[in-house]
């Protein structure tokens, strides 16, 4: 039996095929005759298999914007229902803890469940929190459909992140996955700002808009995922007690899980200050803020596809000891032209950060995806409020600027776990690929 090929592997092995090989005209080659296949087949199943890639997409984006959008509705909401802003931003607070406590519980749970029934599930879930949350009467309301968002983020993410090797040829695993994570970024480029522009038109409905318009998304995504995804049965079981055991035994996936604690955390102790770093450090004017976070978010789509494609390990060395520099720079240099610049290269380094983790994964537990996304998506959520409250304690005790320099020592801890594990990689004796990837260490 021939091996798979990883992701990241540059010349996958042939399979065997029985039968002879089809020209594009439909002759069969000098093997002998067979029956001809109609091009048009293997084009439709290409067609159906990237629809069903973007219906993904289109859920990922769904569930971002909405774990994110309160983040520019925290006012209104906060003088609808009577409670402080701080109150209030346990809109953000509790989906990121319940999504990060969920995804490995989602993955266990979900069992032999037909994946494409699960997702399905969890993005209707996202669309009903939504709707009730537009609908809510008292606040508590809001808080609880925010707690059934966490749970569709963290089940989603970690269940749909190993999707794409299942849905296209492994050639084209790298652009899919990009393709899957892309709608991260583009939530903070589109789906947010929209959302919070909604929730300022009073004459619409305000805040309410902007949840009941995010829930009405969800639902197009599920019909979307009905439609295009095909039937997804697992290809194993994961149980609770794989997860201890895949951190202990495999050197790959424990060292994945150690780099998104380091990298997420410097990331989110430096970015949920940007706008104090902007203003009081670069002296841009407040309103420009918004524009430039745009072109932020802008920077990170980019980033992202730039990053699909290429070797997870080599680019999360790049982007860790990059943003090391980038955070430590926009912490020191004074003036709008050098925050700009700074901001717009942070945007585009750090876009590649989730869909590189998720090819780490792949590539660490080939045979146990699902259980080591889970572990990677867990630990991504618990960093962000881990890096909210490192960035917190840093601004109230020094400054704004400790912040982004509190963010690039994580940063530059994350660069030297990944040059390590690379070191350790390339170390094993007859290993490339995925098998380096996956050697194991007990202890």
């Amino acid at each position: 039996m021939p091996r798979p090929a990883a992701p990241d592997d540059p010349m996958p092995t042939p399979a065997p095929t029985t039968p002879a090989p089809v020209s594009s005209s439909g002759a069969a080659s000098a093997a002998g005759p067979i029956p001809s296949v109609p091009v048009s087949a293997p084009d439709r199943a290409g067609r159906r298999a990237w629809g069903a890639v973007l219906a993904v997409a289109l859920g990922i984006f769904c569930l971002i914007t909405s774990e994110l959008l309160p983040v520019g509705l925290l006012t209104p909401v906060g003088d609808a229902f009577g409670v402080s802003d701080g109150t209030a931003g346990l809109m953000v607070t509790v989906p990121g803890l319940v999504a990060g406590c969920c995804a490995p519980l989602v993955t266990v749970g979900a069992g032999r469940r037909d994946r494409r029934l699960v997702l399905c599930g969890l993005i209707a879930l996202t669309a009903a929190a939504n709707l009730v949350a537009a609908l809510a009467p008292h606040f508590a309301v809001v808080l609880a459909a925010r707690l059934l968002v966490g749970i569709s983020v963290g089940g989603f993410w970690a269940l749909a992140g190993g999707i794409a090797v299942r849905l296209v040829p492994e050639r084209h695993v790298g652009r899919a996955t990009a393709l899957v994570f892309g709608g991260v970024p583009t939530a903070s480029v589109l789906g947010v700002p929209a959302g919070t522009l909604l929730g300022g038109l009073d004459g619409l409905g305000g805040w309410r808009a902007a949840f009941g318009a995010v829930g009405v998304l969800g639902l197009v995504a599920l019909t979307a995922l009905l439609l295009l995804l095909p039937p997804l049965p697992p290809s194993r079981d994961v149980a609770f007690r794989e997860l201890p055991a895949l951190l202990r035994g495999n050197r790959a996936v424990r060292a994945g899980v150690a780099v998104t604690f380091l990298v997420v955390t410097g990331q989110f102790s430096a970015y949920t200050f940007v706008r104090p770093v902007l203003q009081d450090v670069s002296g841009i004017d407040a309103a420009y803020v918004s524009t430039l976070l745009l072109g932020y978010g802008a920077a990170g789509v980019a980033g992202n596809f730039l990053a699909g494609p290429r070797d997870a390990y080599r680019t999360l060395l790049a982007v860790s000891a990059v943003l090391t520099v980038v955070l430590a720079l926009i912490a020191t240099l004074q003036g709008a032209v050098a925050g700009t610049v700074l901001l717009l290269a942070w945007g585009l380094v750090y876009g590649g950060v989730s869909v590189s983790l998720q090819r780490w994964m792949l590539k660490a537990a080939p045979a146990a995806s699902e259980a080591a996304t889970s572990l990677m998506v867990a630990m991504f959520n618990l960093a962000i409020a881990a890096g909210a409250l490192a960035g917190g304690v840093a601004v109230d005790r020094i400054g704004a600027a400790a912040a982004p320099l509190t963010g690039a020592a994580l940063m530059l801890l994350g660069a030297v776990t990944v040059a390590l594990t690379v070191t350790v990689r390339a170390g094993v004796p007859g290993a490339s690929g995925a098998e380096a990837a996956t050697s194991r260490a007990d202890g």
